[in-house]
């Protein structure tokens, strides 16, 4: 099916832009033909980031016929753009967790895009979209992007102080990585500071997303060679996943036992990816204490159990007995 935009079949003043950088478009999709492109190259990276997901939704989403504008639609509408908005927000954050910045982009774009139809501009509810596309950019080291995205979120969330502490938290360490990244340790320190403070507030002490706060802060300080801290920090990481990971096998060692009981879930693709980073980092940096290392490889050998890698298991298993001390 042809593609193109023939400009003489449009209505009079009507002009496509490109959804991945708003120019000119020549390009349609065939199948949804309400999606348009400046050229190939942003069609397929468009297609495989996020519109292969969504290219029926948005048939109805903006098709603008006098059925989709009928009152009694307007609430299947709404519907229909926040399931859009949840599918690319896991779309983004899944592409993310497997390095793929490049393709998070469209998903994260497209996140954004279709928050400020739902919510309106300039609003908090947008935050996390903003947090979630310069995750993206940071990634492609785009930080003078980084920088005017976190500005409009910690503008939205200035003018809304009582938004609550995780939204927060979320944006005191998307400003700690920037800072991080752009050798602002001062200024990355008391983002992470607070994004600790926010995440025990609502999560609690030992909840991992404090957990993740507190493995930021110790990179910093490794980069200011104070290890006497990092030290500390990160043992600390490992005692808290060594706890979630320790009730979580208990939970599904249960629900092995019986399968028809209740349980809560464990954690997803995104999460195992980010304690594997975490514990290889420790384990790494706690080369020469053998206390740490059993416990930092004990937690990898529970992560691979609730994988269900049975090899990996072993190899984690038998690392910790090689480094446990002789009592």
């Amino acid at each position: 099916m042809d593609s193109k935009i023939y400009p003489l079949a449009l209505p009079k003043g009507t002009e496509k832009l490109c959804e991945l950088c708003s120019k000119r478009a020549y390009l349609q999709c065939p199948k949804c033909r309400v999606t348009f492109y400046c050229n190939e190259s942003h069609q397929q990276a468009d297609w495989v980031g996020i519109h292969k997901r969504i290219c029926q939704l948005l048939t109805y989403i903006r098709s603008e016929t006098m059925m989709s504008f009928h009152p009694e639609n307007h609430v299947e509408l709404q519907l229909q753009r926040e399931e859009l908005i949840e599918i690319c927000r896991l779309v983004a954050e899944s592409k993310l967790s497997e390095g793929k910045h490049q393709e998070a982009l469209p998903a994260a774009q497209f996140y954004l895009r279709c928050s400020k139809d739902v919510y309106g501009p300039a609003v908090v509810e947008l935050v996390p979209a903003y947090l979630l596309l310069a995750d993206a950019n940071i990634g492609m080291n785009n930080l003078s992007l980084v920088a005017e995205l976190l500005s409009q979120a910690e503008w939205a969330v200035l003018k809304t102080p009582d938004c609550g502490y995780a939204v927060h938290q979320r944006l005191h360490r998307s400003l700690g990585r920037l800072h991080t990244i752009t050798g602002e340790l001062d200024a990355a320190l008391f983002d992470f500071g607070n994004d600790i403070y926010f995440a025990s507030e609502e999560y609690g002490l030992d909840s991992v997303v404090t957990c993740g706060g507190y493995f930021l802060m110790a990179d910093v300080f490794v980069k200011m060679d104070n290890m006497a801290v990092a030290h500390s920090l990160y043992s600390e990481v490992t005692r808290i996943w060594h706890l979630y990971l320790t009730k979580l096998v208990q939970t599904q060692i249960e629900k092995a036992q019986d399968p028809d009981g209740v349980s809560e879930p464990s954690y997803d693709t995104v999460q195992r990816v980010e304690v594997d980073m975490m514990l290889r980092t420790v384990l790494e940096f706690k080369q020469n204490e053998s206390a740490q290392i059993v416990l930092v490889t004990h937690c990898l050998a529970m992560l691979w159990f609730l994988e269900g890698d049975h090899k990996k298991v072993k190899r984690w298993d038998f690392a910790a007995q090689l480094w446990r001390p002789v009592s």
